[in-house]
């Protein structure tokens, strides 16, 4: 029943005449309707005409909405009677009960199945509100606009046309509901191609979003006509020009569009700011329960039987099998998740008002994914074999709201590395690495490379050290290694820097050639990294890429970097 009764589209019923006249036309046409089909052809155009005296009426009374569900009842093939305030709807299953107020609303619906018991309705309730109807209008014309949006020319990004559309299109890939049910937008998921051998062996999870509209505690300008200009235009950076709100038809109404996300997503302070700053609508926070961002994502991630390890609640352990018979270990320190920058909240739902608002929404909704997916890649979904030792530890440390780090030990070494991972955009990943006892210019860029294709930071440490194996067992030419020290010289730390380095990261090696239980790099590491480190930072906060969000309707993206643990 509340399928068929969602198709009805209900005019609003105000007439300008007196109660008296209008009980006298309610009557007559009432005792036209009852007659069949067959006996009067007249009752079409009396149809027709009754509906457009219903557009232009201006007055409701108990008696036109009396009138308006008997309509609807003879439409959908129905019986109607009614008894003082109470209409009734009457189906071969069922009936509906409709109870009226003596103005003409509609106080109470209720659908009850012939010899069973009245069970209140409140969507029924909702599609004959007068509220209701405008919503419902307004939501349908912001759907013909975002498929307007979803047609406007793009740069493709990815070589696989549906992951392109998903990760790249304004709008994500638009599927529409029927009539007036909610549509839904698929806006990311992990890349598949390039490197095969991931970690989990589950299937990528594509993020999504239902749009719908509902009703809230303050009023919004919504739009009851297309806002898109005829043909859609592009503004010079690219997104869509919008006719004003204020040229348009709009209603002040008690509600606003919501992206219903699928599944909820953790999100961390600044980004759930950044939410509001676009839509300038606040993204409730009364129920949301703050923790450590990895804690969220392991939560979602991991099954009941996956390898994995609590310490002292200071800190998550996590055993990565890999090919090859490697194993992995990722330690998240309590300590440097467990501040407020870097906590994070499950977030179900973004309000906002305009259709302007949802390609900037999806991309930081897409940003946000693309930190999520290369931490969650840290965690597995497989149990260590037994009597299996893992022989490579790794510290995952925050460094930004869109950075962080990992800080390792390379093999056959007394120094330690640390891998800068920078996520600037949702479409980009950079890797900076330091120490390693590395001169290659270009794996930096090989690293970038690598970690865009797979998204798994396990798989792009994997590489990383295949690498450096490499580049260890054939050294470098004179005119190359000479070139490579210039470039090192022109940038490197003094002197004494790198003599305070080194001791430090013997002391480390010593120390940890066999990690125990209270394993933590960042103690030793952490003093051993800081200068070639804050230089990275800099760079981080310099960087053009740094501010992306676009201006119209959003406002500007300020990239701003959180606390740094050194």
């Amino acid at each position: 029943m509340p399928v068929m009764m969602d198709r009805v589209i209900i005019p609003e019923l105000r007439l300008k005449f007196a109660e008296k006249t209008w009980a006298d036309t309610f009557q007559l046409v009432r005792r036209c309707m009852e007659k069949s089909r067959d006996e009067s052809r007249s009752r079409e155009p009396l149809e027709r005409s009754l509906e457009k005296l219903q557009e232009e009426s201006n007055v409701c009374t108990i008696n036109t909405t009396k009138l308006r569900l008997e309509i609807i009842a003879k439409q959908q093939g129905m019986s109607f009677h009614f008894a003082e305030a109470t209409c009734y709807l009457s189906a071969d299953l069922f009936y509906v009960e409709v109870l009226l107020l003596p103005c003409g609303e509609v106080e109470e619906v209720k659908v009850v199945p012939h010899g069973e018991s009245p069970v209140p309705s409140e969507s029924l309730l909702q599609l004959l509100s007068e509220i209701k109807l405008k919503l419902l209008a307004s939501l349908q014309c912001l759907g013909k606009d975002l498929r307007k949006i979803s047609h406007l020319p793009r740069e493709q990004k990815y070589s696989d046309p549906e992951m392109d559309l998903i990760n790249n299109g304004r709008i994500g890939d638009l599927i529409m509901g029927k009539e007036d049910c909610p549509f839904t937008m698929r806006f990311f998921i992990p890349p598949t191609n390039g490197t095969k051998t991931l970690v989990s062996d589950l299937n990528p999870v594509v993020q999504a979003a239902q749009v719908t509209v509902v009703v809230s505690d303050v009023t919004h300008k919504l739009q009851m006509a297309s806002v898109v200009p005829q043909p859609p235009q592009l503004d010079p950076q690219g997104y869509p020009v919008f006719v004003p709100l204020n040229e348009v038809p709009n209603e002040m109404l008690p509600a606003c569009f919501l992206l219903k996300l699928q599944p909820a997503m953790p999100v961390t302070p600044s980004f759930v700011k950044k939410l509001s700053q676009i839509t300038d609508v606040t993204v409730p926070d009364v129920d949301l329960q703050w923790a450590p961002l990895p804690k969220l994502l392991m939560r979602d991630s991991l099954s009941a039987n996956s390898s994995w390890e609590m310490t002292c609640e200071s800190k998550m352990i996590f055993t990565v099998p890999l090919p090859g018979g490697v194993m992995h270990s990722y330690i998240f320190p309590g300590a440097a998740w467990d501040v407020p920058a870097h906590r994070g909240a499950v977030v179900d739902s973004v309000p906002f008002t305009h259709p302007g608002h949802v390609p900037a929404l999806l991309e930081l909704l897409r940003h946000q994914c693309a930190i999520n997916t290369l931490l969650r890649s840290c965690f597995t979904f497989h149990c260590a074999s037994p009597g299996s030792v893992c022989g490579l530890h790794f510290e995952v440390l925050p460094e930004s709201d869109s950075s962080f780090s990992v800080t390792f030990q390379p093999l056959d070494a007394d120094s330690l590395g640390v891998l800068l991972v920078n996520v600037p955009k949702p479409h980009q990943i950079t890797c900076s690495l330091f120490g390693a006892n590395t001169r290659d210019p270009s794996i930096n860029e090989y690293l970038s490379s690598v970690i865009m294709s797979c998204m798994s930071i396990p798989e792009t440490m994997r590489m990383l050290y295949n690498k450096l194996e490499d580049i260890t067992s054939v050294p470098l030419s004179p005119s190359c290694s000479a070139t490579t020290e210039a470039e090192n010289d022109h940038s490197a730390p003094s002197s004494t820097a790198v003599a305070d380095t080194s001791r430090a990261l013997a002391t480390f090696s010593q120390s940890a050639a066999m990690p125990k239980d209270g394993f933590s790099v960042s103690d030793l590491a952490r003093s051993a990294m800081t200068v070639a480190k804050s230089e990275s930072i800099l760079e981080i906060n310099q960087s053009p890429s740094a501010s992306s969000y676009p201006p119209p309707l959003v406002g500007t993206f300020q990239h701003r970097v959180g606390n740094r643990h050194s």
